[in-house]
């Protein structure tokens, strides 16, 4: 059954694609002179389209979502983008090639919920004291952000999201965490030993403590621009290592304060991502006949 649905899940993707190329065929008769894809395709601008290894593009939101580690949950309250292109198929993965600037999984800043001691107004309290309260507790020097930063090659399984089963995306992945005490250089997580994050829109199959979750293929929209909306990716499997570089000079004290706190390293089965948002795909040669 699971064998009949990712073949029909890979024929609509294979459509969705002939349609894609149909367009883009269509589009290079009118192609003009302006420097950005424009209209529908606008969203591309970041599409590395002078790379050979570009036979599509990819632009991704995360509007909503968590990203937890250990002991310590961040809601994703703040808009985070995955871009750039999309190499030949291999297997059913698509390797995410860099964006043109580079900025391939933005670095947005989410905020840490009770800074750096996690210190949170109790929910008893009126609600517009809490938010006075915890916007105090999140700001100077007792506040913490924590960025989510790619450190390797993503990759996209496109007929896996569609339809719900399988590994969708794979993030490798480090959070920088940033505060005046811990530094600019607190990570958890390296090029080295990256968080790999297997995302997918189906059901996980975590070890325990954590069970399993459910995201969503969200719905789909074909065209010339091929729109997944409303899905949501997920994964509570993963592993997680010590922090390094934090405080600077002290890390060798800092360090072990800060695995104390947030329950580093973490096993698999006590981490989660949810990732909520939308994604667009386009062939390579619609978005430059768009130009």
């Amino acid at each position: 059954m699971i064998g009949r649905t990712m073949a029909s899940g890979r024929r609509a993707l294979s459509t969705a694609l002939v349609v894609v190329a149909a367009s883009a065929a269509s589009l290079a008769l009118a192609s003009s002179a302006a420097a950005t894809p424009t209209g529908e395709f606008a969203n591309f601008a970041d599409c590395p389209l002078s790379n050979p290894a570009t036979v599509a593009c990819l632009y991704g939101l995360t509007t909503s979502g968590e990203f937890e580690i250990g002991s310590t949950a961040v809601p994703l309250t703040k808009t985070e983008v995955l871009q750039g292109g999309l190499g030949l198929e291999k297997e059913g993965y698509s390797e995410i090639v860099p964006a043109a600037d580079g900025n391939t999984l933005s670095k947005t800043p989410q905020t840490v919920p009770g800074g750096l001691f996690k210190i949170v107004a109790p929910e008893s309290w009126p609600g517009w004291l809490q938010s006075i309260f915890n916007g105090f507790v999140n700001k100077g020097l007792t506040g913490v952000t924590a960025t989510t930063e790619l450190v390797g090659t993503a990759r996209l399984n496109a007929g896996a999201a569609l339809i719900g089963s399988g590994t969708a995306l794979e993030l490798p992945v480090r959070v920088h965490l940033e505060n005046p005490f811990l530094g600019s250089k607190c990570y958890v997580g390296s090029a080295s030993k990256p968080v790999t994050v297997d995302l997918t829109t189906g059901t996980t199959s975590p070890p325990p403590p954590n069970e399993p979750i459910t995201g969503s293929p969200g719905e789909v929209e074909f065209g010339a621009v091929l729109r997944i909306n409303n899905n949501s990716l997920v994964n509570n499997s993963f592993a997680a290592p010590t922090a390094e570089g934090c405080g600077g000079i002290f890390s060798f004290l800092v360090d072990p304060a800060v695995d104390a706190e947030i329950g580093l390293p973490s096993a698999a089965g006590h981490n989660t991502a949810i990732l909520n948002g939308s994604q667009e795909i386009a062939s390579a040669e619609a978005v430059r006949a768009s130009e």
